[in-house]
């Protein structure tokens, strides 16, 4: 049986076919085969025909009318992405089209705008992709956008997607930054002299390890009090207007993730903390009747850390530093995934649990101390 979008076939001869549709000079239309031993060979086969051939016409490839009546069954690439896109703004959350329209716009666009679809082997995209000067996670996202189009366009159009491969962009991550001890102590110091609302929201996040946007939507009805947990459920960010690039808006919607939607337990002195600044009637924990700014509650934290005299870090150094705070003080992590609300653990180890130079002296210091009573045994 064929596979869905594929006009890829097994034999019963064991072998795997795949039929394309060519069109001669008198306009007539006719099949030829390939074959292969493997479903991804006959694909891979089918792929090196589209680019090696520019007027063959391939099965389910929109058709677009020229002025002068020519059918041209090949169409840019960037005419096909720019049409998942659409469907993705119908689809998906608003902020996720903004995102991977911008991805298109300052990246791919320039990348592919004169290329068709037929083009788009795995060695022209690994052509394409080495002349983007980008980081690692761009690059990444880049070609997530590149699969997911050619997806597109095998499931809407029968159009075979080419196999890609062969391509290296994950390098050995650096240790993410943290605040060391005496950072945490003045900032912790700090926040307690003189706490208002605004101070308590950084402790939260110290503690806690929320982000920006999450702490930023938190609303008081989100704090179970009697059970000790606070509930994430959604987050804002300011992103593009559906007015035009140049005006911007405050959305809340969803987490990044259904595993962003989570449940954490927070310590007694936390919730009377907390319970401090609650006042009847007020629905959001930062700011009475609406989400706080995101960028208005980076610079009272900025400010704060002008305060104590240290480095200009960026917001996601809580959550960086509560992590590593929760590694170092023993708790697994299966349960530290959970809590930061990632999808496997994986990503947790990765990203965000690096033992810090104090962890590391004290497993020194301690391997120094068992040495030591071997040669006072000796």
């Amino acid at each position: 049986m064929p596979r869905r979008g594929d006009n890829i076939r097994k034999r019963k001869d064991g072998r795997w076919e795949g039929r394309y549709q060519v069109i001669s000079a008198n306009g007539k239309k006719r099949y030829l085969s390939v074959y292969g031993k493997s479903y991804r060979e006959v694909k891979e086969k089918l792929a090196a025909k589209m680019q090696l051939s520019g007027d063959m016409n391939f099965p389910g490839v929109p058709a677009i009318e020229t002025g002068g009546g020519l059918q041209i069954y090949d169409t840019g690439f960037c005419v096909l992405m720019e049409e998942w896109l659409e469907k993705v703004a119908e689809s998906r959350k608003y902020s996720t089209y903004v995102k991977y329209k911008k991805l298109y716009t300052c990246y791919i666009q320039n990348l592919f705008f004169s290329d068709k679809l037929s083009w788009m082997s795995n060695s022209h995209i690994q052509i394409r992709m080495a002349s983007l000067d980008a980081s690692d996670s761009t690059r990444h996202s880049v070609l997530a956008l590149i699969r997911q189009t050619l997806r597109y366009a095998e499931n809407q159009y029968g159009f075979p997607m080419p196999v890609i491969t062969g391509f290296s962009l994950q390098k050995r991550m650096s240790a993410i930054e943290v605040m060391n001890r005496t950072e945490q102590t003045r900032l912790i110091q700090f926040l307690y002299s003189d706490m208002n609302i605004s101070k308590a929201g950084i402790y939260l996040c110290l503690f806690t390890g929320l982000r920006l946007g999450e702490v930023c939507s938190l609303k008081w009805a989100d704090i179970d009090q009697e059970r000790g947990l606070l509930h994430v459920s959604r987050t804002v960010q300011r992103i593009e207007s559906r007015e035009g690039p140049t005006k911007t808006m405050l959305l809340e919607t969803s987490p990044k993730s259904d595993f962003s939607k989570r449940a954490i337990p927070i310590s007694d002195t936390l919730l009377s903390l907390l319970s401090k600044f609650r006042q009847e009637g007020q629905e959001y924990v930062l700011q009475n009747h609406k989400p706080m700014e995101p960028r208005t509650y980076q610079n009272h934290f900025k400010k704060y850390l002008e305060k104590i005299n240290a480095p200009d870090y960026n917001f996601h150094i809580l959550r960086h530093t509560f992590a590593t705070n929760c590694i170092d003080s023993g708790m697994d992590i299966k349960s530290l995934s959970e809590i930061l609300g990632h999808s496997n653990v994986q990503i947790t180890l990765n990203r965000y649990v690096h033992p810090s130079m104090d962890t590391k002296r004290k497993y020194i210091n301690a391997l120094s101390a068992d040495y030591g009573q071997l040669c006072g045994q000796a």
